[in-house]
């Protein structure tokens, strides 16, 4: 199986040979249910129930003495309700309407009694800038010092009245402002359900005081709203009466501008029409007589002139037949022709009577005859008296429907500025009506809201609430060491179990190797672990070595191991010990084994063997000295030591000559298992080398102290340089710890079967 890593060391996960996650995911075989497994979060919470348990205890205590120590407060509450319903003493809309009752409102309504203006209005009306519970700079030195130093050392009088007179203005402006907000931190509004009442509740040490200054933001509240209604109503009649006195000159001057301009174009009026509308209806009815006149004369004498041509004397004209002198005249004929007809029967045709007869008869004739010319002519004179008449009474019409349509033509402007004279008078009476309802609504305003209940004296404490409190502090306490549990798992960067380095790291978890302090007898805990496993074979420690070796040499299914690189991320893992353990304890099983020291700067193989060589591997590798002489044997467990002496430090590249690689071919010739404790691979560029050399690397990380970005790493530069990592170890387990830590670890059974090892 092939290993891939994740550059975060996260979501490593070993991945088949056919690409596929390998059976050590996180996801698979039941991965997501051991990441919410209740036994797991049990061993995490027995692991850290010192911690749960002290901070908890910490945050109890302190919730508990501050209830103790806490000043009992009381709270009083006075109800206030938005009252929909309004009583109309006068028929007129009010100039400032009611509040509707829904939900916005109420809870606007609600903002309203918290608001700072209100709370200005309380101190006043209450005076509580005087009152050492909100005024701090009033309180007795002591008690000053404690709520504010600073600010008692400032203010530090000893009577209202000489302190603020000793306050500067801007300092005066702070301290009211504190002052209100003492009193708005102590005040609580809050509506009841989905109804229209509010409460107000107010917190004071002192119950009287609290109920007052409840029962003062209440009616201070009622009367804030009866005073904008009553600013209201007088800004209404100050700008309507403004308006109007505006409006008025306005329909003065347009009503003038109306006036002027029908007198600039002759527009004057009578019973609702202009006098050019009059004249032109009087030409017309003149001139309708006239023409029926003319028509009338015209027919008399086209009547006269047609008998007359018909050869008529002219006596049957009619108005000859009408003419009194023509009458006259028929009358003195018939009396002048009768006395003809006597003188003619009595003296005949040529008496001298007869011919002055008959020439009074021809001059009554030629009379007649001479009036009726004269009843033509006049007949004529009319008729042409009538057409002059009717002619010059068109003229005159005329002139007056020329004069209507100029007028017609100004009556546009005049319609326009008579629209304007009639808006301005509409408007104008408009606001005057309003003018006198809002008038004489002043003084009629009334209250949205009532108080439903006043405030009473609160009977009993309402801070601190000790079963509360307790039962808070309870949760908090809880909580507190919940949450230092979870900071401290989360700040746990190490690898604590076998499930840890397969889920995180992504590669099998080989052993754990024990702290001997955690496993041996009181006696036996200051003995070094190398030592211990000789003294010990049949200890925990001792099995834990052993495991190791067997999954060291089947680490590589089907070859041999032979070269094994023990290495580690960060110096004082445990990396020397764990190598020479694992020499004597293959020497115990009766391998010939021999451990190098390629640690050119530590040389902590000679440390735990005892011995300080005058010949060692960079001699060997120099060609120096003989390996045979080099080889220490170690005679307590038969394992054989190629150290490095005191001088071994050289800056040359050693390990990738030939002189190594001969060296590593001879000792696979002559050893069963060739052990190679190398440097820190962070530390030190030579690890990757030899890494790439050995058959497999074991690499070791700290229980719980080695971080996981420092473990990716180091593994990652390892599988650059084509090194085979067996598997991680886990060094310096405290199996005491390991025991409460991970569920289904062996560690987390160590409780069960630590009595099958011998100390």
């Amino acid at each position: 199986m092939n290993q891939a890593f994740d550059p975060h060391g996260l979501n490593a996960q070993p991945i088949g040979d056919d690409g596929n996650p390998g059976p050590g995911g996180l996801w698979s075989g039941g991965g997501l249910a051991k990441a919410f497994d209740p036994h797991a979060l049990i061993a995490t919470f027995r692991r850290r129930l010192k911690l749960f348990l002290a901070l908890a205890l910490l945050i109890f205590v302190v919730v508990l003495v501050s209830t103790l120590q806490a000043t009992p407060l009381y709270t009083a509450t006075a109800s206030v309700m938005i009252d929909n319903r309004t009583e109309q003493v006068v028929d007129t809309q009010a100039v400032l309407s009611g509040l509707p009752a829904d939900t916005a409102t109420v809870d606007t309504e609600v903002e309203i009694l918290r608001s700072r203006q209100l709370a200005e209005r309380v101190v006043e009306a209450l005076k509580l800038e005087e009152d050492p519970e909100f005024n701090a700079a009033l309180a007795p030195p002591g008690i000053r010092a404690q709520i504010g130093g600073a600010i008692g050392n400032l203010f530090n009088m000893s009577a209202p009245e000489t302190t603020r007179a000793r306050l500067s203005e801007l300092e005066a402006q702070k301290q009211r402002e504190r002052v209100v907000d003492t009193v708005r931190g102590r005040l609580q509004i809050s509506r009841v359900g989905l109804t229209y009442v509010m409460g107000v509740s107010f917190t004071s040490p002192d119950p009287q005081k609290a109920a007052t200054i409840a029962n003062a933001f209440a009616q201070n509240y009622l009367l804030e709203q009866l005073e904008a209604k009553f600013e209201a109503t007088r800004q209404a009649n100050a700008w309507l009466n403004t308006r109007l006195e505006d409006l008025r000159g306005e329909v003065i001057q347009s009503e003038a501008a109306v006036e002027q301009y029908r007198n600039a174009n002759n527009l004057l009026s009578a019973s609702g029409a202009t006098l050019t509308e009059q004249e032109i209806s009087t030409y017309n009815t003149q001139l309708a007589s006239v023409r029926a006149q003319q028509a009338e004369d015209e027919a008399r004498l086209s009547t006269a002139r047609a008998q007359m041509s018909r050869g008529s004397t002219g006596d049957d004209v009619g108005e000859a037949l009408g003419s009194t002198v023509v009458q006259q005249l028929r009358a003195q004929r018939a009396e002048v022709s009768g006395r003809v007809a006597d003188l003619s029967s009595r003296y005949g045709p040529r008496h001298p009577d007869m011919l002055r007869a008959e020439r009074e008869l021809a001059d009554i004739d030629s009379q007649i005859q001479a009036e009726i010319g004269r009843i033509v002519s006049n007949l004529e004179a009319r008729v042409q008296v009538a057409r002059q008449r009717t002619a010059s009474m068109q003229g005159s019409l005329a002139g007056a429907r020329g004069t209507l349509a100029a007028n017609n033509n100004a009556g546009v402007r005049l319609n326009e500025l008579e629209r304007n004279a009639e808006a301005s008078r509409t408007l104008y009476q408009g606001l005057l009506d309003r003018f006198k309802q809002t008038t004489s609504q002043e003084g009629l305003e009334e209250s949205d809201a009532r108080i439903v209940s006043r405030a009473i004296i609160p009977g009993g404490a309402s801070s601190p609430n000790v079963p509360l409190n307790l039962m808070l502090g309870l949760v908090l306490a809880v909580g507190a060491g919940l949450a230092g549990v979870v900071l401290a798992e989360m700040l746990d960067a190490g690898m604590a179990t076998g499930e840890d380095v397969e889920t995180k790291l992504g590669l099998p978890h080989i052993g754990s190797i024990p702290l001997v302090s955690s496993i041996a007898d009181p006696n036996d805990r200051r003995t070094a672990p190398a030592d211990y496993l000789l003294q010990k074979p049949l200890s925990a420690f001792a099995e834990a070595i052993r495991a190791l070796r067997t999954s060291i040499l089947f680490s590589r299914v089907g070859q041999t191991v032979r070269f094994v690189a023990v290495t580690s991320t960060l110096p004082g893992e445990g990396k020397t010990t764990t190598a020479v353990c694992l020499a004597r304890s293959a020497a115990q099983a009766g391998q010939r084994v021999v451990i190098v020291d390629c640690d050119l700067r530590r040389r902590a193989v000679n440390r735990l063997f005892g011995i300080e060589p005058q010949q060692g591997l960079l001699e060997v590798l120099g060609g120096s000295s003989t390996l045979e002489a080099a080889l220490h044997h170690d005679t307590e467990s038969g394992a054989y030591v190629l150290p490095l002496t005191h001088t071994a430090f050289t800056p040359k590249d050693v390990f990738s000559s030939r002189a190594m690689d001969g060296l590593l071919e001879t000792l696979g010739a002559n050893f069963d298992l060739v052990i190679l404790d190398t440097a820190p691979v962070l530390a030190v560029a030579d690890t990757r080398i030899l890494a790439a050399k050995a058959d497999t690397v074991v690499f070791l990380t700290r229980w719980r102290a080695t971080p996981q970005k420092a473990i990716t790493n180091s593994l990652k530069l390892l599988e650059k340089a084509g090194a085979h990592v067996a598997g991680v170890a886990l060094v310096q387990v405290d199996m005491k710890s390991q025991s409460r830590y991970g569920y289904g670890d062996a560690g987390y059974y160590y409780g069960a079967y630590k009595q099958y090892y011998t100390a």
